[in-house]
């Protein structure tokens, strides 16, 4: 397992892209939160770079012309478009719904307000572009080293 070159790249990338996410929520925010390492959504998308670093990795090996690089490209596509879609938005219902509560809380004097969603679920375009262009820089970054 540690000579699956494609294996090791996707995880370095993933790990990466989370690590990367302290340091950039520092400099955006002015909060540093060493959390953000471990959770969804932000700068650069993990699974964007992880699986784009899988799909490299694999047709450095094997070839671009390769069933297993079509496999890993379409995987990649699917994640990165489930990124930037359909979790961005459940994100963004998390956040309507988050305030609603609140203020249904506020309304009802004295009840405690309800535990609240996590809208920090999906990612936008350029975070998920940001994830792809890390995955392949790494991948290829570590095959040279290979």
């Amino acid at each position: 397992m540690l000579t699956n070159y494609p294996l090791i790249s996707a995880l370095i990338s993933m790990i990466l892209a989370q690590a990367i996410k302290v340091p950039l929520n520092l400099i955006a925010c002015k909060s540093w939160m060493p959390s953000r390492a471990f959770s969804t959504g932000g700068m650069p998308s993990s699974h964007s770079a992880a699986t784009a670093s899988l799909a490299t990795s694999v047709g450095l090996v094997d070839g671009f012309g390769s069933s297993l690089f079509a496999i890993a490209a379409v995987v990649c596509v699917v994640t990165m478009y489930d990124a930037a879609g359909i979790r961005r938005h459940a994100g963004i219902h998390a956040a309507l719904l988050n305030r609603i509560t609140h203020h249904l809380s506020e309304t009802s004097k004295g009840k405690p307000p309800e535990p609240l969603l996590k809208e920090l679920l999906g990612h936008r375009p350029l975070e998920v572009l940001a994830g792809l262009a890390l995955g392949i820089a790494s991948s290829c970054a570590l095959y040279d080293l290979n």
